[in-house]
């Protein structure tokens, strides 16, 4: 990819004094509602106005398999990707309870599951291959495949509506990637970014650490940003990369789900690090390098609820709260307006 997405900085000091003025003037004590009026005043620079608006809410799961699945580092088949795949569809799955219950346009990707699906609403297909290859063997996808995924996520973003797009993933096996990509990408320790992921066991966690560490030293010396993505990420991760990097370039408010999502943006962040300023962290996982992920990214997660299964459903139980800041700001009265007497 020869031109990534720019991505500028949003400090405007004006635009935050005024936003930070009006929210200390609502009728209550200074301070009182917390990471809300954070959230508001973090709306409120993205959308460059003192009255920010959710427009449209979209709701995008990328899907792909995983080469490296073959090596037991799940406790689910590979067949697992392609049939949540088709729960998502039908509308069985957590998250597309979720996107019903909240109002949120829900669009699965298939990045490349290694799967035929019949077309049909809701589905983009847009696969770059049928999975990526196993990292031990070599790269998980050639440079000219990352560059591909980065771009499709880039058209997947032009191509939907609204102010704010809402990332989750499947894929069996993109834990691994995702702590890959920390590990590489923070020097942590892979001990540390690994976890269960869908379950494994204590014996089952070890030989997937020690399936890590291999393919760490198999790419020894690779550690520029997008390098690091093609060696060791997955089809749906790079899409995701540049769904963020577009979607932060579009000033578009990018509400980040679990581990996954973040580690694609944690490789956005590498390239374009004012992505940040657009992102609001959903939750932290329950998978045990989300907490390290999230410091890495400077990230505050509006809940906390032991969740790890992925698809977006924590963006999607956070939503709410986006959507509570932003009628805090228009609708609740100033002292002033309401004749309510402030603070001596």
């Amino acid at each position: 990819m020869n031109i990534l997405p720019q991505v500028t900085d949003l400090q405007d000091e004006p635009l935050a004094a005024r936003l930070q003025h009006h929210l200390d003037h609502k009728t209550k004590p200074l301070g009182s509602l917390g990471r809300l009026e954070a959230l508001a005043l973090q709306l409120g620079l993205i959308q460059s106005s003192t009255r920010p608006q959710l427009l449209h809410p979209q709701l995008v799961v990328f899907a792909a398999d995983h080469g490296l699945a073959a090596r037991g580092v799940s406790a689910y088949p590979s067949d697992v990707t392609w049939q949540m795949v088709e729960n998502f569809l039908s509308g069985g799955a957590a998250v597309s309870v979720l996107a019903r219950q909240h109002g949120l346009a829900l669009t699965v990707v298939d990045a490349g599951v290694r799967h035929h699906f019949t077309p049909r609403p809701g589905l983009l297909q847009r696969k770059i291959g049928p999975g990526t290859a196993d990292m031990l063997d070599g790269p998980a996808m050639s440079e000219a495949e990352c560059a591909s995924a980065i771009e499709t996520g880039c058209g997947v973003v032009r191509s939907l509506p609204g102010n704010v797009l809402i990332f989750g993933e499947m894929g069996i096996g993109n834990t691994s990637s995702a702590a890959l990509l920390l590990a590489r990408l923070s020097g942590e320790p892979i001990e540390r970014c690994a976890g269960r992921g869908t379950g494994l066991d204590d014996a089952a966690l070890q030989r997937k650490i020690g399936v890590l560490q291999a393919v760490l030293q198999r790419h020894e010396g690779v550690d520029a940003p997008l390098a690091v993505l093609a060696a060791m990420g997955g089809f749906e991760i790079a899409m995701m990369v540049g769904a963020v990097l577009q979607a932060a370039a579009e000033r578009r408010v990018i509400l980040v789900d679990g581990f996954i999502v973040s580690a694609a943006v944690l490789v956005a962040a590498r390239l374009q690090p004012h992505v940040l300023q657009r992102c609001v962290f959903a939750h932290q996982s329950d998978e045990a390098g989300h907490a390290l992920m999230l410091r890495q990214l400077g990230g505050q997660p509006l809940l906390q609820l032991s969740l790890r299964l992925g698809e977006g459903s924590g963006a999607a139980l956070a939503w709410p709260l986006l959507v509570s800041a932003c009628r805090i700001l228009a609708e609740m009265a100033s002292f002033e307006a309401a004749g309510v007497s402030q603070q001596a």
